[in-house]
């Protein structure tokens, strides 16, 4: 196990590619910060040979439209993120920019040609009290019609707001592709959503010892609707739970995906890397 704040060592190679499906290159993390292009090489070295790299916020949206055109395995999300819309729609945003202008630039940013899902976007209601989430919810719903006015997926954040995320999709007609980040519901939500045709993006934290109802949702859902993810530098999966996340210890979650399906590495790493491939086209 690592210690917290060291990088963990990279695991074992995987017998096939796999994509990281999101990831926050742009986010510092750890005692001895690493460069992208450091970061990126682990992961080619373990079989993590693409990533998507998501900007929601408006400095790091900027900085991923420019590094999708420099790295020619990463492609790209953008949107403002749920816990920061409402600062901007306040005016009590940091940058000082409002809402309107903020999301008038995620549009903008959002039409380049290798920015291939809009996210995250969603609900949280850990973070976001009661008076500040009808500008949550109006978020929401501008990003989702955001994707569908581009032709693109939508990613979803979705913290402590089941209920309510599930609402708004069906009120407002989810895009055709829908897929929900850092997966977080039980069984039951997890077959409601795949009757909905939605996607389900599994992170490190499906490998914590506590994560019953997370590998019993996983279970449930085809093959052909899961995903994978770090969401590094947060949810650094187990052993080296604590630790600064990188997209190489994807590798963690995919044998996990492949031990609660009880089938064979190489059959999850090809499956994971066909739906991935087929939701966002090729690099």
């Amino acid at each position: 196990m690592a210690r917290r704040g060291a990088w963990p060592p990279a695991p074992e190679p995987l017998p096939s590619p796999v994509v990281d499906n999101h990831c926050h290159l742009e986010s510092p993390a750890g005692d001895e910060p690493r460069s992208v292009e450091d970061r990126l090489a682990e992961a080619a070295a373990v079989g993590v040979d693409r990533v998507v790299q998501i900007g929601c916020e408006l400095e790091a949206a900027r900085w991923t439209a420019d590094a999708v055109v420099r790295y020619p395995q990463m492609l790209g999300g953008i949107s403002l993120h749920p816990n920061e819309a409402p600062l901007h729609a306040k005016g009590e945003h940091p940058s000082g920019v409002g809402y309107a202008e903020a999301f008038a630039e995620i549009a903008r940013l959002a039409q380049g040609e290798r920015i291939r899902i809009i996210s995250e976007t969603g609900l949280d209601y850990h973070w976001t009290d009661e008076p500040d989430r009808p500008a949550q919810v109006q978020a929401f719903r501008d990003h989702i019609a955001l994707a569908k006015e581009l032709g693109l997926p939508v990613g979803i954040h979705d913290r402590d707001a089941h209920a309510d995320v599930l609402d708004v999709l069906q009120r407002d007609g989810a895009p055709d592709v829908t897929v929900f980040h850092c997966f977080s519901g039980d069984a039951a939500m997890a077959r409601l959503c795949v009757d909905r045709g939605y996607y389900l993006s599994f992170a490190g934290n499906l490998t914590f010892k506590n994560a019953t109802d997370l590998r019993a949702a996983l279970a449930v859902t085809p093959l052909s609707r899961v995903m994978v993810e770090t969401d590094s530098p947060y949810l650094t999966p187990h052993p080296h739970r604590g630790a600064p996340n990188s997209p190489a210890l994807v590798a963690h979650t995919v044998r996990e995906v492949a031990r609660v399906k009880d089938i064979p590495l190489a059959q999850a790493c090809e499956a994971l890397d066909v739906t991935t491939v087929t939701l966002y086209g090729p690099w």
